[in-house]
């Protein structure tokens, strides 16, 4: 009884979601907290090669993120994660030799190959937390995945805030490196422990839709298809602004704030995104209005919010340029205002981000579909990743790099809206899957119902 017990709870879509973000808290939550760290974690002087092998990962991202679904359709979501993570231990350990032996030539190379890999972890990433909830649990899910996922953020900075108290070096200790390496292969053989697809059974006794693998022809036909789906095409701007500011923030981060301030900013910077990823799921998920109204509501919050983030951040930037050779500990007179502007940074990008992987699963229910969908906003935001370190490693000031990252939000928002208005109460279909011989408009546009609202309370 015990066992059957723990099996169907190992089993549901729940407790797979939350193994999914230990493995993202692994992985690509602590190279979040090396990146944030700013210049790699090394000295400011090398943001020039971290700029590089940044430009190299999101290159590659870009281009292998666009067919990312069709080989997560064609591998199964499982094998595809974790062939991903390992590109994560790659990457910090080219950081832990170029520490070493300053070998720049592979840290480069390191993310190439971590570009190439991310983009296929990302895609299983999104077949799974968009496809495994049910519809009117998938804000809950999302926040869930993205608290855990930003929690390796906070690990990570917590580990080079401990190392480096005393750290005024300018980059921080091999230690570090050291700590993360070991961090990321755990998370490389946590995912080996996830279940199946076919495993996966949800609170009501029905197993989830499972992405058939089709012949690489129409894997291929569904990768292109997804040029022709309206609403992606419509939220490009969003998507390549998600991770535009990355190179931007923590270069800022590099430059004003000494080693263990950078590690402490670092930290809180990653506990904000848990805060707002929790508060925008509970909004998403929340049965008072319908799924259209509560979309258009947190998209006004989101608005508002982020406009006046970027309007502080414009003001601060005034004030300072990449020449600014005095970094400030936290007991400085400046520090506060500096402080609250960068958290909110982390704050800001996670509300957004939530907002944009909840919308998409309020497009379709059809794994392998959510699958390219995830692959092309990955895709998309490496693009833009990549635009980015390369703007960040060039002469132009940093209040136009600010500049530029608020102009891409801004004007996000009304093709956001455009989307979001037309999100429906429901995605209802006879076959959520692809047919192996036919790639149809109807796949892509699902049908739907208005059903009336029975449940008046908030549940999350």
């Amino acid at each position: 009884m015990f066992l059957n017990t723990y099996i169907r709870e190992y089993n549901s879509p729940i407790v797979q979601v939350v193994f999914l973000g230990i493995v993202c808290l692994c992985c690509p939550g602590m190279f979040n907290a090396l990146a944030g760290l700013g210049a790699g974690g090394s000295i400011s002087s090398n943001i020039v090669l971290i700029d590089a092998a940044n430009g190299a990962l999101y290159g590659c991202f870009a281009i292998v993120g666009f067919f990312s679904g069709s080989v997560t359709n064609t591998i199964g979501v499982k094998h595809t994660l974790t062939l991903g993570s390992i590109g994560y231990v790659i990457y910090s350990t080219a950081m832990w030799v170029y520490d070493r032996k300053q070998i720049s030539e592979f840290v480069v190379a390191a993310g190439a190959i971590l570009g190439c890999l991310a983009s296929l972890f990302w895609s299983a990433q999104g077949a799974i937390m968009m496809s495994y909830p049910e519809e009117k649990d998938k804000g809950k899910f999302v926040a869930i995945f993205w608290a855990l996922f930003n929690c390796g953020g906070i690990f990570g900075s917590l580990i080079a805030l401990v190392l480096n108290l005393k750290n005024t070096s300018g980059g921080v200790s091999t230690g570090t490196y050291t700590a993360f390496v070991i961090v990321m292969c755990v998370g490389v053989l946590f995912s080996m422990t996830l279940a199946n697809p076919s495993n996966v059974v949800r609170k009501d006794g029905l197993s989830i839709a499972i992405a058939k693998s089709a012949h690489w022809t129409q894997e291929l036909k569904g990768a292109l298809f997804v040029w022709k789906e309206w609403r992606m095409l419509a939220l490009i701007p969003a998507f390549l602004a998600s991770n535009w500011f990355y190179a931007y923030q923590f270069r800022v981060n590099s430059i004003y704030f000494d080693p263990s301030t950078r590690a402490l900013n670092d930290l809180l910077y990653w506990a904000l995104q848990v805060v707002g990823a929790i508060m925008i799921g509970y909004l998403l998920d929340c049965k008072r209005f319908s799924r259209r109204s509560r979309g258009l509501i947190a998209l006004g919050i989101l608005f508002v919010l982020l406009n006046a983030v970027w309007a502080g951040g414009i003001a601060f930037q005034m004030t300072f340029e990449a020449d600014y050779n005095d970094p400030i500990h936290w007991d400085h007179p400046r520090f506060g205002g500096p402080f609250v502007l960068f958290i909110m940074y982390g704050f800001s990008d996670a509300i957004y981000q939530t907002y944009l992987y909840w919308l998409m699963g309020a497009m379709s229910n059809d794994p392998a579909l959510l699958a390219r969908y995830a692959g092309f906003y990955k895709a998309v935001q490496s693009a833009g990743a990549a635009t980015a370190f390369g703007i960040d490693a060039s002469p132009l000031l940093l209040r136009w790099e600010c500049l530029i990252c608020w102009i891409l939000v801004f004007v996000s928002f009304p093709l956001i809206f455009l989307v979001a208005n037309k999100v429906t109460e429901t995605n209802i279909v006879e076959d959520v899957m692809y047919k192996s011989d036919e790639i149809s408009d109807e796949n892509l546009s699902q049908s739907s119902n208005n059903l009336s609202q029975n449940d008046e309370k908030c549940i999350y």
